[in-house]
């Protein structure tokens, strides 16, 4: 089947043709969208309700906040794994960007979360910032381009759950992110400020980007970073990698995955604690290497270690690694000293495990980010003395077994 054809199936082919930028054109800002006369936009042909701008956070205005700056887009993932792209039969629409589901994943999880960023004055971008109130995710500081649609990804899933990523953005509404559409006053409030590498990707947002980083950084914000490498979307192999490494150093708190890692140190073993420390830098005051269903090894100035992951059945990886980035960050923005204590650390990185590994066993991001209930309930149930009995006493049993084979 023709790609033009799946498109016109998930019903996107209108959102592929970006019209011709205007001059000087204001970004819409969630809260408010002014109109000159013309035919109705989606979003004034929504309710009453629909339209209520602004808002959404789950938390109290004095409650601890972490605001996350990036894309925020729709992920079309195929109903049935371990086909192509061509050959997937349909495809169910899931709200998706690495940054966004941080942002709900934390607000999921019970803390309080914002999120910075662009999307296109379409349908698709109205429900995206629909999805985020839902998630009780404070939207002010969303803008609407007016001339760029919603960014699309389709997504194809391995037999294993993994992913391959196709991107639509020609350009996308998150890459005309600038200066002007900066909520200064939303990210001083915030105690945290998370956010990744595909808004260094082209101008303007990769300047909007940095002018970020200097108002969290005079604003005392702890800043933590997850690159979240997606190849296609970087002009080449080395751009990516030059690019992820440009911010690199300004960081206190940065998350990779053991590919990231291979990536960033060109072919380096990430199971290797020499390898991973070459990306400390004197500044960083975590770094936190992913492993998929092993867990997570970290290191900080004083200790390292490694937390095991649990095991599930695996539907779809999408929004795994931002499920573990919102429960860490949910676990240091309601106690900011957890790092300088191995034990509380250790404790909040189990919790965000289990965030990761529930995650993954449905389809999508957003929708698939738990509560923190759930997360409890998986974690009680893995402390369960019974449990943690047989454990001991099967691996003594084994033990016993080598030697006498020895």
């Amino acid at each position: 089947m023709a790609l033009h054809e799946m498109l016109l199936q998930a019903g996107c082919c209108s959102s592929m043709q970006v019209p011709k930028r205007k001059s000087h054109s204001p970004s819409l800002s969630a809260q408010r969208s002014p109109r000159g006369e013309r035919n109705p936009s989606p979003r004034e042909q929504r309710s009453p309700k629909q339209e209520k701008g602004g808002g959404g956070g789950g938390g109290s205005s004095s409650d601890p906040m972490v605001a996350c700056f990036g894309e925020l887009l729709i992920d079309f993932v195929p109903t049935i794994g371990g086909l192509s792209l061509a050959g997937a039969p349909a495809f169910k629409k899931a709200p998706g960007g690495a940054p966004a589901n941080v942002a709900c994943g934390i607000a999921k999880l019970g803390s309080t979360a914002a999120f910075l960023g662009k999307v296109g004055d379409d349908e698709f971008g109205y429900m995206l910032v629909d999805v985020l109130k839902d998630s009780h995710v404070e939207t002010r500081g969303v803008r609407f381009d007016p001339n760029a649609r919603t960014a699309l990804a389709f997504v194809t899933l391995q037999e294993n759950g993994e992913r391959e990523f196709m991107f639509y953005r020609n350009p996308s509404a998150d890459m005309l992110y600038s200066i002007g559409d900066i909520d200064v006053d939303l990210i001083q409030k915030a105690k945290i400020l998370h956010y990744g590498s595909i808004s260094l990707i082209t101008e303007p947002s990769r300047t909007a980007h940095m002018e970020i980083l200097k108002i969290a950084k005079k604003a005392g914000l702890i800043l933590s970073y997850d690159p979240n490498l997606r190849l296609p979307l970087w002009p080449s192999v080395e751009a990516a990698r030059q690019g992820i490494k440009s911010i690199w150093n300004q960081a206190e708190i940065i998350k990779v995955s053991d590919e990231e890692v291979t990536f960033l140190t060109n072919g380096g073993d990430p199971n290797n604690d020499a390898v991973n420390m070459t990306m400390f830098h004197p500044k960083l005051r975590l770094l936190l290497v992913t492993t998929g269903p092993d867990g997570c090894r970290y290191y900080t100035k004083n200790f390292k270690g490694t937390v095991p992951g649990i095991k599930v059945n695996v539907v779809d990886t999408t929004g795994a690694g931002d499920a573990f980035c919102a429960g860490y960050l949910t676990k240091l923005v309601e106690d900011m000293k957890m790092i300088e204590n191995e034990q509380k650390l250790r404790d909040a990185l189990k919790f965000a495990n289990v965030c990761g590994a529930i995650t993954t066993t449905e389809r999508g991001a957003i929708p698939a980010l738990p509560d923190r209930a759930t997360v409890m309930k998986l974690l009680e149930s893995q402390n369960h003395p019974l449990t943690n009995s047989f454990i001991a006493f099967f691996l003594s049993l084994m033990k016993c077994l080598w030697q006498k084979a020895r």
